[in-house]
């Protein structure tokens, strides 16, 4: 004989509805997050910006401006970088503090930046993407919530990255010009 009772119509009816409980929750989390990738890639763009210059200068020119930041994960042959988590708490307070919006209890965020590599009329061109992801936490029974960027912080990068490489540009031809007057003056 067996110890386990028999399962009658209600253990059965209440099987059923755990699973279905079980089933709508993870529905419920496959659209939630569904409905978060088709926010950031419908709704929101993502501040980019393609170079002419070659993958090698665009790269160095991204490792040189991340610098300050505390990178997490840095990949040259994926073209990826991703920093950790950062603080900034003062700077979404002093932000906000004129508008209508109460002070956060705390601030951080994330960048995750693309440099890829690609071709424009034979020419050679790296593209740069800047995705912030930011999050707030206006006091501990709310949690961490995600909110939108203004996209100052990605397109102040980008030029940053832009100016670079226009210097370095600048620099070659310099270098050219005086390796070609010294040929001539040989």
């Amino acid at each position: 004989m067996s110890s386990f009772p028999k399962p009658g119509i209600m253990g059965v009816m209440k099987a059923c509805s755990l699973l279905t409980k079980v089933l709508l929750l993870l529905a419920m989390s496959g659209c939630a997050s569904y409905e978060k990738f088709r926010q950031v890639t419908e709704e929101m763009e993502m501040p980019s910006r393609i170079f002419r210059a070659d993958f090698n200068q665009t790269w160095t020119a991204v490792i040189q401006v991340m610098k300050k930041y505390d990178i997490a994960q840095q990949n040259q042959e994926a073209g990826f970088i991703k920093t950790r988590w950062m603080d900034n708490t003062l700077e979404v307070n002093f932000t906000d503090s004129f508008g209508s919006t109460d002070a956060v209890k705390a601030a951080r965020f994330k960048l995750v930046v693309n440099v890829v590599k690609g071709y424009r009329a034979s020419t050679e061109v790296a593209k740069v993407t800047i995705y912030k992801r930011q999050l707030v936490e206006q006091d501990f029974l709310q949690g961490w919530k995600e909110v939108t960027t203004d996209g100052n912080q990605e397109q102040t990068l980008l030029y940053r990255i832009e100016r670079l490489i226009e210097n370095d540009n600048k620099l070659k031809e310099i270098d050219k010009a005086r390796e070609k007057e010294q040929l001539q003056n040989f």
